[in-house]
């Protein structure tokens, strides 16, 4: 039995398996089975207020979960499925709250990963799956990330490789009239309006999210990471360590640059594996500097911002 036939097993008795995307390794269960569902919660020790993303071979499969799919919406499916992609539609009956954390809507994707598919459409049912590490932490980009961070908390690991695009994907809401970016991701924002014109970005609360990865903090390591503003020469404090896109400024233990020429598709790609070799240098504080804010770059700075977010005490 290959490893992803046990794996598709394991997902259709309700367990949970890890699985790599072309984003970031997924913590998957079978999104029609509650029960299943509520141990990704558990395993993450992710509040349920926090939806989650449902992963499908393809529209076909998706069609059951949703009332219907708009105009624009198959326009972005055509063009970017499978992709970094994920749609939030007004879901169908059988999709269980718990999923959707009790909002009428539910979010989807086609993962753009050979070893994902194969596991969907071995298992015959469509996995729910956010990040493969407790909750707000640094999401994985290896299988090695996932069995240090959830141990025997998951019941396979299924190893790909590492992630080729490194941030998770692009959400786009087509809930109201117009569309929505509610994060930014994989997909860059002047892509998707090549394709459908105009997005609006979501601009409201982020205490109760309305698509995973818009809560305030979030995506945090361990060590304090504080942002600097472009331009501004950074003080080193004790034993720091900087995270940035290209060459840092001197008088650093540590470093780790993005890309060395400046390429946002390969300093997102780059970007969760870098911040979590800082994490595991006992560092005192990690210092980063925000990327152009383009492209990618959106992706990279949102993750910056939560991951460096401090709440109000």
């Amino acid at each position: 039995m290959s490893d992803i036939q046990k794996a598709a097993g394991i997902i259709q008795e309700g367990g949970l398996v890890a699985f790599p995307t072309e984003t970031v390794y997924g913590l998957g269960a079978d999104a029609l089975n509650p029960y299943a569902v509520a141990a990704i919660f558990e395993a993450k020790n992710r509040p349920t207020f926090d939806p989650l993303i449902v992963h499908v071979a393809d529209i076909r499969q998706a069609e059951i979960l949703v009332h219907r799919f708009p105009e624009k919406a198959l326009k972005l499916i055509e063009k970017f499925w499978p992709g970094p992609l994920t749609i939030v539609l007004p879901k169908s009956s059988l999709v269980p709250d718990i999923v959707t954390s009790s909002l009428p809507n539910v979010a989807i994707r086609v993962p753009n990963h050979p070893m994902a598919l194969e596991l969907i459409r071995k298992s015959g049912r469509p996995i729910a799956a956010p990040s493969a590490n407790p909750f707000g932490q640094v999401s994985p980009t290896t299988a090695e990330h996932v069995r240090k961070s959830l141990g025997n908390k998951v019941n396979m690991v299924l190893d790909g490789g590492p992630c080729q695009v490194g941030v998770e994907s692009t959400i786009i809401s087509f809930v109201e009239k117009e569309p929505v970016l509610l994060r930014p991701g994989g997909l860059s924002l002047e892509e998707i309006e090549f394709i459908i014109g105009k997005v609006l970005i979501f601009k409201g609360s982020s205490d109760k999210p309305m698509a995973p990865g818009q809560l305030l903090q979030h995506y945090s390591p361990r060590t304090p990471l504080r942002l600097i503003p472009t331009g501004e020469i950074p003080a080193t404090q004790g034993k720091s360590g900087w995270l940035g896109l290209q060459n840092p400024p001197s008088g650093f233990a540590v470093v780790e640059v993005l890309s060395q020429k400046g390429d946002l598709k390969e300093a997102a790609a780059n970007f969760f594996a870098a911040m979590r070799r800082l994490d595991e240098k006992n560092l005192d504080l990690i210092l980063a500097q925000p990327v152009p804010d383009q492209g990618l770059g959106r992706a990279i700075n949102d993750r910056l911002y939560r991951a460096s977010y401090k709440p109000q005490k």
